[in-house]
């Protein structure tokens, strides 16, 4: 069964569908195709069982706790869970734990009733921008498993597109929600910095963000609505919001200023990707949008994004070298930690001043333009067990991303909606940036697009009729 989040509360309140068989269904499509794809590296089958017998209750009696109550639900392994290992598809964790704490996110979830599956793969740390790691292997595409499922929230990714869960929460310091949801065909929201609390704090500091995953932008929304809101551990958590993502959808874009730049101005895009984003800025140029083809001015920040990224490299490896799982890291995570603990401090600072003048630019930007469109990446996936695509004169994830690191520099609102597919039959993304704070508007133009397109209800060959 693949259904909408928000078609499962009206057939839990219609009780023609319980939170049981809902349940039932998910975890179905995990025994079917996990091995196929290899999206979790832990299922609580019993205690997803048991949480839904107890939402079921909830329902037939009249009080359930809210919008999530029912809703079958992945984690990615980056995330703390309560009782779960969170292992970060590294040997140098240990197992062992305590396991005593939820990260916000899941902390929201579960006071909401949700449904929690289980944790879904990452690669090491959540280091690099598709999904393998020493400890879990490699996640692949359910459209394709010999190619990668993206990442780092790959196992998220490909969880919702398979129907394993209804709903994912990922995390995204570079395009880690949105990079796999564009090589999937789902969709992910890296929403304003601070809009989800973290905790505990990122390595990576304020360029990691949790994000929604799910099918539709309307299941995105409803999932921002619960995780959402201020929690006392994460220092720069924003208030709770004062009123519902879903408000956003089914408005109109009409008279919206949509400013569409093919490649940032300097991004070079496979030339499928490049016709599938523009025929999707034409249809939002049909629903009304005042759309121009501009670029938003800067020149590739990833210099800035290397001594960030990887300085918070070299930290989550410092001291963890010596240990008899040292060999055991993945050789690119330790090459670049390697490089970022050459890093100083004041090359740190003139990073961040560069992430500081990048934000004051998109902040004039969109003093213009409500929105920015862009392709998520510039290319379809890939084979699976690689960091770059064959040929790449890069050993660097961020050689073909370069549309998704700008944007957890400057900490805005990013959606991936998925707008096509190549003629190898993979899925093509569209990333809708807006300014800081106006994450309501980006996913209203998400659902605008969705609303007048089809993509979101194609699945993958591997579901048949017996996944519903």
């Amino acid at each position: 069964m693949i259904a909408r989040a928000v078609d499962l509360i009206a057939a839990y309140r219609a009780k023609t569908i319980s939170p049981v068989e809902a349940t039932e269904a998910a975890l179905h499509a995990i025994d079917r195709h996990n091995d196929a794809v290899n999206a979790f590296v832990l299922v609580d089958s019993d205690g997803a069982i048991a949480a839904a017998r107890e939402s079921e209750k909830r329902w037939y009696d009249g009080c359930p706790l809210g919008p999530a109550d029912g809703i079958p639900t992945s984690i990615k392994d980056a995330l703390w869970t309560r009782g779960w290992p969170t292992l970060r598809g590294s040997w140098l964790i240990d197992e062992a734990g305590p396991w005593q704490e939820d990260a916000p996110s899941v902390a929201r979830l579960r006071e909401s009733g949700a449904v929690l599956l289980g944790k879904t793969t990452t690669p090491e740390y959540s280091w690099k921008g598709v999904t393998d790691s020493p400890r879990y292997g490699a996640t692949g595409n359910p459209w394709n498993p010999a190619v990668t499922a993206g990442g780092s929230s790959g196992g998220s990714a490909a969880a919702v597109a398979l129907g394993m869960g209804t709903w994912s929460v990922g995390t995204d310091g570079g395009g880690s929600v949105r990079i796999p949801a564009a090589f999937t065909g789902t969709v992910a929201f890296k929403p304003t910095y601070g809009v989800i609390p973290l905790y505990p704090p990122s390595p990576f500091g304020t360029l990691s963000h949790a994000g929604p995953m799910a099918r539709t932008v309307a299941d995105v929304a409803a999932l921002l609505d619960v995780i959402t809101g201020f929690d006392a551990r994460d220092w720069s958590a924003m208030p709770s919001p004062s009123s519902s993502f879903r408000a956003a959808i089914g408005q109109t874009i009409r008279g919206l200023r949509v400013a569409y730049s093919p490649n940032c101005g300097f991004g070079a895009n496979d030339p499928e990707v490049d016709t599938a984003v523009r025929a999707a800025v034409e249809v939002l140029a049909a629903a009304g949008a005042c759309v121009e083809e501009v670029d938003p001015g800067f020149a590739d920040p990833v210099h800035a994004f290397h001594v960030l990224w990887f300085s918070g490299e070299a930290k989550v490896l410092e001291g963890k070298l010596n240990g008899p799982d040292a060999g055991r890291v993945d050789p690119g995570l330790r090459r670049t930690a390697e490089i970022g603990a050459t890093f100083t401090a004041s090359d740190y600072l003139d990073a961040t001043a560069v992430r500081m003048k990048l934000g004051e630019l998109m902040g004039r930007f969109h003093q213009t333009y409500d929105v920015l469109v862009t392709p998520t990446v510039p290319l379809t996936a890939f084979a699976t067990g690689r960091d770059v695509p064959a040929g790449s004169l890069s050993p660097d994830w961020t050689s073909w991303t370069p549309y998704t690191y700008p944007f957890n520099l400057t900490q805005q609102p990013a959606l991936s909606v998925p707008c096509g597919f190549s003629s190898t039959g993979l899925p093509i993304g569209m990333q809708i940036v807006g300014p800081r704070h106006a994450d309501a508007v980006v996913l209203r133009v998400g659902d605008a697009y969705e609303s007048a397109t089809d993509w979101q209800r194609r699945v993958p060959a591997m579901l048949t009729k017996e996944d519903g």
